[in-house]
């Protein structure tokens, strides 16, 4: 009996033995089956599609007045009346300021009396002219009779006699041509008069300031009483009297860099958002300058920007969004995919069996994040957004295709 339970000890613990063993070796080989197969290296991809591809730039400027002018007197004066103050809304041709010119009105008087001195000039000549007109007409007539009865009878008419009466109707005439040029010379003192009369009177006019333009007053310069000088004056530094902006359209001055100069266009509608006021603008690029400053490298750009209801104010910041070119329905990939080179570009893609490829492509417009791809994809093939230098040609790898919106990834079957 002893000898039968030392037996099924020994072979329980022979039996145990070999589970044990068994164990141990299954276990070694599946991990010498899993080194044999080890896992595949996942790659962040992105599928090759048609999208809109848009090229735009933002750029920032301030908003400058469509116009801006320092007002200034044509003539020197005295400050009458000041009718306008900071911030006025005025229109074209509206009355800012009244001068007191003393020594011109006492000039304009004067030319009112040369002119009423000349027309008594002319009708004094115009007498004259009669009464030598007159005169020679008598003289004439005698001398033509005295001429008619010598020509009848011979020595009836003495000699002397006649030549005098011929001397008195040649002097008659030569009256006649002095009286019509003393009436010329009137005639023309008194254009003179009447040319100096409008001068002083356009000068006059100079002495109500009015607006060139509709805008707002930003600047009062001079107060009633003060002595404003002639703003024509080359050799002094006139004061101005007003500073007058045009608001109701403004110029957003943004400085566009050298490698996109070229893709300016005029006329572009563009979207201006002024982020002071949280607003969004619509604007026209209606100017550039089509050079570039030696400094910046870039090109001064202006943009229009309609502002009827006043809201915008002057040095105001903006953010204008320039779209420098669009094609709908490219065939696209990401940027950062593609290898550009002396001889050309490249992408890596993951073939349909899961192994890394590279192929040459030939390239298009670019985008802001995409860009087109003439020849060497087709749309859906994969390419390899990841570090290049971290795969090699023909690995076998288990893509990942990368959600590009929101930067998700999920495992391509």
């Amino acid at each position: 009996m002893k000898q039968k339970q030392k037996y099924l000890i020994f072979a329980g613990l022979v039996g145990a033995f070999c589970l044990v063993a068994f164990l141990l070796i299954r276990g070694k080989g599946a991990q010498a089956e899993a080194g044999e197969r080890p896992s595949l290296r996942p790659v962040a991809v992105a599928l090759v599609s048609r999208r809109a591809l848009v090229n735009s730039l933002t750029l920032s400027g301030a908003f400058q007045p469509y116009q801006q002018v320092d007002v200034h007197a044509k003539v020197a004066g005295y400050i009458r009346q000041i009718f306008v103050d900071v911030g006025d809304k005025v229109k074209e041709g509206q009355v800012l300021a009244v001068l007191e010119v003393p020594e011109l009105r006492a000039q304009i008087l004067g030319a009112e009396a040369t002119i009423e001195h000349s027309q008594n000039a002319i009708r004094r000549a115009q007498s004259e002219v009669a009464q030598a007109e007159s005169a020679h007409s008598a003289a004439h007539f005698a001398y033509a009779r005295l001429k008619q009865a010598s020509e009848q009878r011979q020595g009836l008419i003495a000699e002397q006699e006649l030549e005098d009466a011929q001397d008195k109707d040649k002097e008659a005439e030569a009256q006649v041509e002095s009286a019509n040029a003393s009436l010329a010379e009137a005639q023309s003192q008194l254009s003179v008069s009447k040319a100096s009369s409008k001068q002083l009177a356009a000068m006059e006019a100079y002495t109500q300031i009015t607006a060139p333009f509709d805008g707002v007053i930003t600047k009062r310069y001079a107060d009633t009483g003060a002595l404003i000088q002639a703003g024509t004056a080359s050799d002094t530094q006139a004061m101005p009297v007003v500073q007058l902006a045009e608001w109701s359209r403004l110029r957003l001055v943004v400085p566009v860099p050298e490698s996109d100069a070229s893709q300016i266009r005029l006329g572009s509608v563009v979207q201006v958002h002024v982020a002071a006021l949280g607003r969004d603008f619509q604007g026209r690029v209606a100017r550039f300058s089509d050079a570039l400053d030696q400094q910046t490298r870039t090109m001064h750009t202006e943009i229009d920007v309609e502002n009827r209801d006043g809201t915008v104010v002057d040095g105001m910041y903006a953010d204008v969004n320039l779209t420098l070119s669009k094609k709908d329905a490219a065939l696209t990939v990401p940027i950062q995919a593609v290898k550009r080179e002396a001889s050309g570009a490249s992408v890596l893609i993951v073939d349909k069996d899961g192994r890394i490829r590279e192929r040459q492509v030939k390239l298009g417009q670019q985008g802001n994040n995409r860009i087109e791809v003439l020849s060497g994809l087709v749309e859906k093939d994969q390419v390899v957004i990841g570090n290049r230098s971290e795969f090699k040609l023909g690995e076998k790898v288990q893509p990942k295709i990368v959600d590009e919106q929101s930067g998700d990834s999920e495992a391509s079957s």
